[in-house]
């Protein structure tokens, strides 16, 4: 329970003057606040859902509003002159946007509110275009001040319809008429801030917007959203008495935007609300399902999703003609830049899942689309680190023919099973991945090859290799001597060779050694 002499947590609460004026806990943004504003004309920010974005945005807000007593003790309270106000549109889309018309009557709404708030009443209602544009004109001219418009979740009538792409592309084409506007209204435009999961390019969304300042992998912006290490050993210190930070740390952090790691604040909230009960917060208010569909379509194994090695690019855009999986996964939160590599002119990322929670609820959301019956599984599942801890590989091998026996083939096609090795792998991969174990490594580089799989525990490591329609698995591990990289530090290793039969569609062969 929250100690009452603390500040209260603002779970949920996305109204800046709300946070402020009613004592919650707040993390100071307004430097990198300033920085944008004095340095952008137009800006864009990406980062995934639940990151702090609205709240971000809500502070330019009051800022542009010229709140100042707002800012009292911040950074920015002595560094911005709060008396120049500036005429605020505000975009947020929410609600229903499952079809082209009840998009633009979403718009025609958003418009009208922004009109009461500004005192002005536009003449053009026919098109959401030409009402956004005279509101832009006619808040400049009331007011003699450059308009500030802040964009929220600018991407989301899009991102709502990938499972009907009919809807989707209509919706595209709404926003570009919308967000056209701007180009053609410059000279009455002061600042312009986005925010969003995806990156669309430039040319499908915005219209000639080439001025648009893309910031999301800017180092100076990279704990704009976010916890950093140290706001949670100062800041949250005083709510995380008697919790190991360690633990909370491959929980929750991770999230690299090229600077300082940062905590989903959503995490961190909830679990210090949750008295301290490490859960799948963050996760657990939706994923899309369109990823499944990815996932199935492009023959990717999960266990790549490990020190997956991308070109820079693969990251700069979102293409809802060409969805691309590491990009939609990378954007959402679900994988994050472990390392970036410079090859003479070019740059590459290695990216990884995040922490322990992403590793951890991705696996088992997919396993849930592979197998019949997740929930029995799942109780399995929750057995097999006390099988390991003992070394009980006979009753591994029968959660195995367990696993296999349930999986849902209708759901995949023939040839993706039966000509897709790396189908068995994902199995057992996101059955590893999934049930919490702290390391589990595919493809693990030796002098000698690639391990398919180690699972560690305490004192021991797992050693597997897979096989489709053929034999030999331990002795491959043998004879590339996969084991000999963990014997000077695991008292106990293990190698396990797994046989699959792709016609009978079951575990043909289970093997292990102990080597000493």
């Amino acid at each position: 329970m929250q100690n009452s002499n603390l500040k209260k947590l603002p779970i949920g609460i996305s109204t800046f003057s709300e946070i402020i004026e009613k004592d919650y806990i707040y993390i100071d943004k307004t430097k990198e606040a300033l920085d944008i504003i004095s340095n952008h004309k137009y800006a864009f920010l990406s980062r995934p859902r639940r990151f702090g974005k609205s709240l971000f945005l809500d502070t330019l807000y009051e800022i542009f509003e010229g709140n100042k007593k707002l800012f009292k003790g911040l950074y920015i309270e002595d560094k911005w002159g709060f008396e120049d106000k500036y005429p605020v549109i505000r975009i947020s889309f929410s609600g229903d946007l499952r079809s082209r018309s009840s998009l633009e009557s979403r718009i025609f709404d958003i418009l009208k509110r922004n009109q009461e708030h500004l005192d002005i009443l536009c003449q053009k209602t026919k098109k959401f275009d030409s009402c956004f544009e005279e509101l832009i004109i006619k808040s400049y001219e009331k007011y003699q001040k450059q308009v500030v418009i802040l964009i929220d979740e600018y991407d989301k009538p899009i991102l709502d319809n990938l499972d009907q792409m009919q809807v989707a592309h209509a919706n595209r084409e709404v926003l570009k008429s919308l967000y056209g506007v701007m180009k053609e209204s410059d000279r009455y435009i002061k600042f312009v801030f986005l925010t969003g999961v995806s990156k669309f390019s430039k040319a499908s969304i915005f219209s000639g917007l080439n001025n648009l300042r893309d910031i999301s992998l800017l180092p100076q912006f990279g704990t704009i959203c976010g916890y950093t290490q140290n706001d949670i050993e100062s800041s949250f210190i005083p709510y995380l008495k008697g919790v190991d930070l360690n633990r909370v740390k491959e929980w929750y952090n991770g999230y690299n935007f090229l600077s300082k790691k940062v905590y989903n604040p959503f995490d961190i909230l909830l679990f210090i609300d949750s008295n301290f009960i490490f859960d799948n917060y963050w996760f657990n208010t939706g994923t899309p399902s369109f990823l499944v569909k990815l996932f199935k379509s492009q023959n990717y194994t999960l266990a790549e999703f490990e020190n997956f090695q991308s070109p820079k690019t693969i990251l700069d855009s979102f293409d809802i003609d060409n969805l691309n999986l590491p990009t939609v996964m990378f954007q959402s939160g679900y994988l994050t830049i472990k390392e970036v590599i410079q090859k003479r002119n070019r740059i590459e990322y290695i990216l990884d899942y995040p922490n322990l929670e992403t590793k951890m609820s991705f696996n088992n959301y997919l396993l849930g689309y592979f197998v019949k019956e997740p929930m029995s599984q799942s109780r399995v599942q929750n057995g097999l680190i006390d099988m390991l801890e003992i070394a009980d590989l006979d009753s591994l091998e029968k959660v195995i023919r367990s696993l296999f026996a349930s999986i849902a083939y209708n759901n995949f096609t023939n040839n993706y099973i039966e000509n897709y090795e790396g189908f068995y792998a994902s199995v057992i991969y996101a059955y590893f991945a999934g049930s919490g174990f702290d390391r589990v490594i595919a493809e693990d580089a030796t002098s000698e090859g690639r391990i398919d799989l180690s699972v560690f525990i305490d004192d021991k490591v797992f050693i597997f290799e897979f096989k489709v329609d053929s034999k030999g698995a331990i002795e491959q591990i043998k004879n590339r001597n996969y084991h000999q990289k963990y014997m000077s530090e695991y008292n106990e290793i293990y190698l396990i060779g797994v046989e699959f039969d792709s016609q009978k569609r079951s575990l043909a062969r289970f093997s292990w050694e102990r080597i000493s």
